[in-house]
């Protein structure tokens, strides 16, 4: 995978899911009742400045539906509108691993039925441990069905890490990252790539980080800013400044030449209601968004990869020609 292949500059979900399983997949999110550590006071209390009451779910199905019927309902919808067969049960909104071991191993359990090829299962990283990735792996052998831990770290930089009151630092992440591969899991990143505290060098730390790792997939997100949060209020009193659009598409482009090519990209950019948010893709439609990236990285003639240069000791390269 060269980042010159395909539809795209850079190596699609999509086209990885059609390689891993032969045909189109989709994604179900599935949404249970719980919260978060930076929430209950365990490492936190007002959480993350940036997330609002319903946490990522802003479309998702009643947490007071059990997981089957969620699944049944959505699976029902996806697949009637895009003639899907084969779904990812995706446990989306807020620490999916936060709770008891043996509620995490009912839940998880219950969603691997007929046509879920896959579960993957959105957490913090310090919430991750051997014990949890054991239920996960026992489940996988058990039921037939992959498994992938996507980890919402944001940003390498410890200083806006600490601004933005995640509760963890790049360590925790690193260890996250470790552990869950040791099992052979696909392993996320989610990253937001125009926090107002972050500069383009920190872009391309996120990169390089993610490279050095060997994280399997990546899902970039433009920051939303959500009413009702601290966030919002800093935001309102012109705290800080969003940048443009402009400035957004050159973090992204930036990111992808340092990322290696073998990281597969879920997404480029999200979307969130306009009820919900006082900024949000800078008023425009996503997919109009992510197709003048793609429009912009023909014109540059650049792909996902192409600084890619600095790992396997890089400085004794000469030694070895």
């Amino acid at each position: 995978m060269d980042g010159k292949t395909g539809k795209t500059r850079y190596f699609a979900y999509s086209d990885y899911l059609k390689q891993k399983y032969g045909e189109r997949v989709y994604k179900l999110p599935v949404n249970l009742p719980i919260t978060c550590p930076n929430r209950d006071g365990e490492c936190g209390k007002d959480g993350c400045i940036f997330c609002g009451d319903v946490g990522a779910a802003f479309e998702n199905l009643p947490s007071s539906l059990s997981v089957k019927e969620q699944i049944r309902r959505n699976a029902e919808y996806i697949g009637k509108k895009y003639k899907a067969k084969k779904f990812i049960a995706y446990f989306q909104n807020f620490t999916n691993t936060y709770m008891p071991i043996e509620d995490f191993k009912r839940v998880i359990s219950e969603a691997a039925k007929e046509n879920i090829v896959e579960i993957a299962v959105s957490t913090r990283p310090d919430c991750i441990s051997d014990e949890y990735l054991e239920v996960l792996n026992d489940i996988k052998n058990e039921y037939n069905v992959e498994i992938s831990v996507e980890i919402g770290l944001q940003t390498v930089n410890y200083k806006t890490l600490e601004k933005i009151n995640r509760g963890h630092t790049l360590a925790e992440f690193t260890d996250a990252v470790l552990r869950v591969k040791k099992y052979g899991f696909d392993t996320c990143a989610h990253l937001i790539l125009n926090l107002p505290w972050d500069d383009k060098t920190d872009v391309i730390e996120n990169a390089k980080m993610l490279s050095a790792l060997g994280v399997k997939q990546v899902k970039v997100h433009c920051l939303y800013i959500v009413k009702n949060t601290k966030m919002a209020k800093m935001y309102q009193n012109a705290e800080f400044e969003m940048g443009s659009y402009f400035d957004y598409a050159d973090k992204v482009i930036t990111f992808l030449e340092y990322l290696s090519p073998e990281i597969v990209i879920q997404r480029l950019i999200g979307r969130a209601k306009e009820e919900h948010t006082l900024f949000a893709n800078y008023s425009t439609s996503w997919w109009k968004i992510k197709d003048s990236i793609d429009a912009q990285m023909e014109y540059l003639d650049t792909y996902q990869g192409r600084k890619c240069d600095y790992l396997n000791g890089k400085c004794v390269r000469k030694f070895l020609t």
